[in-house]
């Protein structure tokens, strides 16, 4: 690709970015190193993005960068430089989320931490590359990427669990499908903390509050038949160790729409493999089903939804940088690297949610003036 074409998707990517980008740079302290081989910050953002939405490795990066002529600099310079930049991500990260309606300041819950915890797979460039699982804990409503954790991909105690976080008292770890099981739940439980965590409907069971007897969740969800209705549960399940947890089931039908990109997928799904759908899947599949051990008088259903919501939204920009995070090179050498990679693969990923939703929405030509 020449420079002209270059220079023109860069100038139409600027319109994605927040409008003081350039000066976040400077209030943030990204720009506390001199700037030497570069001209100014935005010749340190492209560069950074070379490495974080390409996936090239440093030294790649930097050859790149060379032999196109937009900077001079070694792999180990381009490191210090992405070090630098975790606060500046950050805060561009927060900058774009807020556009999309999730208003972290609004999110503020003084006496729990809220904290979404997630799992993804990093591949290291070429074939013979080694593959890691990322394990990552992001703090509401700051961001703030509190916990970071590589793993080898398959092996014992390499899974997504919530058992591979740290849990203190009054933390709620809020959490995908993955993360729905009943030993991670008393794991949470026992150090004092919360859950909040999308049903996997075939890894629990749950029970009536006040009898051993089994919940019926799927009569139970299918009361709810209008959307925008919400209805809430009293259950328990059982931990190994045969203690119960006690906690709420929270419940919400999906509009039509939701609905039939899910039993497309659920259909894809099972095509692939082969298989039959349960009438039970295709039901479930009509409903976010959560559960939480948060207590009702301080958070009523739809605050539990919300706070699910938070979750989603980031986690629908994770769903889409997992394919381009497999060709990433992790600079896994320091914490601080590795964090200021994961803010950059997230506000690599928020861009493109943007850009996309700019094509089809915003405007024929595809970008605002």
């Amino acid at each position: 690709m020449n420079n002209t074409n270059q220079n023109e998707n860069w100038n139409i990517l600027q319109t994605m970015f927040p409008l003081n980008w350039r000066e976040l740079a400077k209030e943030t302290g990204s720009l506390v190193r001199k700037l030497r081989s570069f001209k100014d910050e935005e010749e340190v953002m492209r560069t950074l993005l070379l490495h974080l939405a390409n996936g090239y490795s440093l030294r790649e990066t930097v050859t790149r960068a060379r032999l196109s002529g937009l900077s001079e600099v070694t792999d180990v310079a381009l490191l210090k430089r992405l070090q630098c930049s975790e606060a500046w991500f950050k805060t561009l990260c927060l900058s774009l989320l807020k556009e999309r309606g999730v208003d972290m300041d609004k999110a503020t819950r003084q006496d729990v931490q809220m904290r979404i915890v997630d799992g993804t797979i990093v591949k290291e460039p070429g074939k013979t590359g080694s593959e890691w699982r990322v394990h990552y804990a992001i703090h509401l409503p700051d961001l703030h990427c509190d916990y970071f954790k590589l793993t080898a991909r398959k092996g014992l105690l390499t899974g997504e669990s919530l058992k591979q976080f740290p849990v203190k008292k009054g933390d709620c770890i809020i959490g995908d499908r993955a993360y729905s099981t009943a030993q991670g739940i008393a794991y949470v439980a026992n150090n004092q903390g919360y859950s909040l965590v999308r049903v996997n409907t075939g890894a629990l069971s749950f029970y009536h509050l006040h009898e051993d007897k089994k919940f019926d969740l799927l009569a139970s969800v299918l009361e709810i038949q209008a959307e925008k209705i919400t209805k809430e549960w009293r259950v328990k399940l059982q931990a190994e160790n045969k203690s119960w947890i006690e906690g709420r089931l929270c419940v919400v039908r999906k509009s039509q729409a939701a609905i039939d990109i899910a039993l497309k997928k659920l259909k894809r799904e099972a095509s692939k493999r082969q298989s039959t759908l349960e009438p039970a899947t295709i039901e479930f599949a009509k409903y976010i089903i959560l559960f939480t051990t948060l207590p009702e008088m301080k958070f009523s259903t739809s605050e539990i939804l919300e706070w699910y919501r938070f979750r989603w939204q980031i986690e629908l920009v994770f769903k889409r940088l997992k394919s381009l995070a497999a060709l990433g090179h992790l600079p896994k050498y320091d914490d601080v690297s590795a964090r200021a990679w994961l803010y950059g693969k997230l506000f690599v990923g928020l861009l493109t949610e943007k850009l996309i939703h700019s094509a089809r929405i915003i405007s024929p030509w595809g970008y605002c003036l």
